[in-house]
């Protein structure tokens, strides 16, 4: 069955436009209220952990969650301003159904979603939304008075976040004599990360960490490093630290500002992992350097591909039973820490390695030589499916034909925008780039015709 509200990371567009509507957003907080007060044991009445991040249409969306779950019958708990994965976790830990949160991520501050966690700290699985979209389709009603659901905030939500962080971190370990740069991307961790790496021992400069409601994202985080990169610089710090806007993603630099993303940082931490002990496994995606592959192969590592989305990176090391995982663009899991990508904590693990092994970052993925790779992404028409377009395929083929075994070719549609993710990887940049370019242009010329 298909989903009609749900992508591969909830349900998520344009604040004021649907779905993303105070009465859609109401309508969906008593659809799931419903459904997991359908599936409590006993009949007793469900609580749920709602979270943002620091959007401005976090309080009004906040408000309508909240009344549509109180209208279900369901309890809330509010933690205000939290990354995603400290919802994640928080949900586990106090017991509760389920776990909600308010954020679009990596996206400017116009757009806004909302996902949920399970009872486990995990995504929903697949039929736990087919579930929720159901219920969507029927009338919105309203419990009895006497069992309309109570709502709370949960004051010590950070303090209990921050010490579950620090505690993925090696007792024996520490960051004194670390000057680190920690960008928060104006997002939910502002008033989290930097507190994690100080009470660890480091230095800490934090950059990005005064939210407006506006300036999530912009300019700052993981999807614009150049700031945490130049404020290395600025600063003499030895590393940096730059999170997304909800911190479920990472990205790093070096004391110069040289850049290490996902599939760099996933290679250090499993190169940690294997100076202690076997490694039968790692998870990509689709979008996944080919060097990273090829590095694993040599020590006869396992290495398997999922599809784009940190869902489907879970749901292969789930299957496979390996506990380390991750995107270039810096999700990344260590199930043994965590059961949701962290940005916080995947950066504690990266610097538990270089601590441990008393090397830099540089040279921990110094032997990792990643192949050039060129992403374009082309604005599309939304439904626009370039499979079924025989010059799109063609030239795709093409492009495959003259790479032959020194590089692939990747098009997908994204899960929360309306782009044709064009991406080609070739030993020679400058080819990487011209092709993707090449397929780019058919693109545009298919959609201008």
């Amino acid at each position: 069955m298909a989903r009609k509200y749900f992508g591969t990371d909830g349900v998520r567009g344009l604040v004021g436009e649907a779905p993303i509507t105070p009465d859609f957003v109401m309508r969906l907080g008593y659809a799931a209220g419903k459904v997991l007060a359908k599936a409590r044991a006993g009949g007793s009445k469900p609580t749920v952990l709602i979270g943002k991040d620091t959007r401005i249409s976090g309080y009004m969306l906040e408000a309508a969650l909240e009344a549509g779950f109180s209208a279900a019958g369901v309890d809330v708990m509010l933690a205000g301003p939290m990354p995603t994965p400290a919802i994640a976790y928080l949900t586990r830990a106090l017991r509760l159904q389920a776990g909600v949160v308010i954020s679009a991520s990596h996206n400017p501050f116009q757009d806004n979603g909302i996902k949920f966690f399970s009872d486990q700290g995990t995504k929903l699985p697949d039929a736990v939304e087919l579930d929720i979209e159901a219920a969507l389709d029927l009338p919105m009603d309203c419990v009895p008075s006497e069992k309309l659901g109570r709502a709370k905030r949960l004051d010590d939500a950070q303090g209990r976040y921050i010490e579950f962080c620090k505690s993925t971190f090696p007792n024996e370990l520490d960051l004194r004599g670390l000057k680190i740069v920690v960008d928060c991307a104006h997002g939910a961790a502002y008033n989290i990360a930097p507190h994690v790496f100080h009470e660890l021992g480091a230095e800490v400069i934090a950059i990005g960490n005064k939210p407006d409601g506006f300036n999530i994202n912009a300019g700052h985080g993981a999807t614009a490093p150049d700031a945490m990169s130049a404020a290395v610089r600025a600063h003499g710090a030895d590393l940096g630290i730059a999170l997304d806007g909800d911190a479920d993603r990472l990205i790093m630099c070096n004391a110069t500002g040289r850049l290490y993303n996902g599939d760099e940082l996933l290679y250090v931490m499993v190169m940690d992992r294997l100076a202690t002990g076997p490694v039968p496994g790692a998870v990509g995606t689709l979008m996944t350097n080919m060097a990273l592959e090829v590095a694993f192969k040599e020590k006869n590592i396992g290495f398997a591909r999922a599809k784009v989305g940190d869902r489907y990176v879970l749901e292969v090391m789930q299957e496979k039973g390996w506990i380390l995982g991750g995107e270039g663009s810096g999700h990344l899991l260590c199930l043994d820490k965590h059961t949701t990508g962290d940005g916080i904590i995947s950066s504690l693990q990266v610097l538990s390695a270089l601590v441990r092994s008393g090397k830099s970052l540089e040279q921990c993925a110094q032997e990792l030589v990643l192949f050039p790779q060129t992403l374009v992404n082309v604005r599309v028409a939304p439904g626009f499916d370039w499979t079924r377009n025989a010059a799109m395929v063609h030239e795709k083929e093409l492009v495959e034909r003259e790479l032959g075994d020194s590089g692939r070719v990747l098009i997908r549609a994204s899960g929360t925008e309306p782009l044709i993710r064009v991406m080609v990887e070739a030993r020679n940049a400058a080819d990487a780039a011209a092709m993707a370019q090449r397929i780019a242009d058919k693109v545009d010329s298919q959609l201008a015709a």
